[in-house]
């Protein structure tokens, strides 16, 4: 909570300096502390049932809602692709987190096989992001079963999550040699670097406090540039610190670590500690490069994934048993 509310007040106050709209990291932030309070409290009373339900609403979500289902009207390289993604890939975690959780060993086969027709959706409804996603997930989730150790694992995570973001500011920064940055960008689409670069370049010119939550779009000449501009970089980490400032990113990096060292406290078994690490870097990942944390259904389900991973089961009530009280039979103590 911590955490949250100084992201919430530095981007009010990034706004006030700025005059910038901070409701849409607000919403976001409240998306995700609601998320997280809803997984805490379904982590203990139900489970398995929870991120099972978690994982088929995703699902739905994700076919059945226009903003996110992908298509013809959103073929072009800004569209939804990492909104897509993201969500599938919580889905698919989800999923294997209910597997894992399964008392009933019966019941892991099903559960395995809902986060299996997850990936095949994926690929069904067109989403190749998405499916490279939940299969990088389901693969991550089996091989959890041999592991015994969190630690090394989470650091991975955060190394992970920590070179994508590198790799994107020296896109930005035309850091990266000719040959590997002609490659990405033909994946990535020149658009979305130039993007990038306007970001970088407000970040250098105003790295205090930023130019403020939602000014983006009208500083930028290639948020301009395209028939229906959103007004975002498509990159996390860019565009907080370009409406942020350095404090808005250290807080973002602030939020995932604390999120890494949750999963190491946690009481729940490691293979589900480990599954839930692997969908949200997943998801860190791809919002590096994408605009997926700007949806509210992503940013409820990270949260949600993250409170059921985390999730304390309740203090039982001492007993008589538990405590060294002698027992008194019948006979007078001298």
């Amino acid at each position: 909570m911590v955490v949250l509310g100084a992201c919430a007040a530095w981007s009010l106050i990034s706004a006030g300096a700025h005059d910038g709209r901070p409701e849409g990291v607000l919403l976001a932030i409240l998306a995700v502390a609601a998320g997280y309070a809803a997984g805490r409290i379904g982590g203990v009373l139900l489970p398995v049932g929870t991120p099972c339900a978690a994982a088929l609403a995703g699902l739905v979500l994700t076919v059945a809602v226009p903003h996110l289902a992908p298509g013809p009207r959103f073929a072009a390289p800004l569209g939804q692709a990492g909104a897509t993604a993201g969500l599938l890939a919580l889905s698919t975690g989800a999923a294997c987190c209910a597997a894992w959780s399964a008392g009933n060993r019966a019941a892991r086969p099903a559960l395995g096989a809902l986060a299996v027709a997850i990936t095949v959706t994926a690929a069904v409804v067109g989403s190749m992001a998405g499916f490279v996603a939940c299969a990088a997930v389901l693969l991550c989730s089996v091989a959890t079963g041999r592991l015994r150790g969190r630690g090394p694992w989470l650091a991975g995570a955060a190394v992970t999550v920590a070179a994508a973001t590198g790799l994107t500011w020296a896109l930005a920064g035309d850091s990266v040699p000719e040959g590997p940055s002609d490659a990405l960008a033909g994946q990535l689409t020149g658009h979305r670097i130039e993007l990038w670069r306007d970001a970088l370049r407000l970040a250098r010119d105003h790295p205090a406090l930023g130019v403020g939550p939602g000014r983006f779009g009208e500083l930028s000449t290639a948020a301009t540039g395209i028939a229906a501009p959103d007004g975002r970089p498509h990159s996390a980490p860019l565009q907080l610190a370009a409406e942020q400032g350095v404090v808005g990113v250290v807080l973002l990096a602030a939020g995932f670590c604390w999120v890494l060292y949750a999963l190491w406290r946690s009481p729940r078994p490691t293979p589900v500690v480990l599954t839930a690490a692997a969908a949200l870097t997943v998801l860190a990942v791809v919002a590096t490069v994408g605009n997926a944390l700007s949806f509210s259904a992503v940013a409820v389900g990270a949260g949600l994934l993250a409170g059921l991973a985390t999730a304390r089961p309740p203090a039982e009530e001492p007993t008589c048993e538990r405590q060294d009280v002698p027992v008194w039979d019948d006979r007078l103590t001298p």
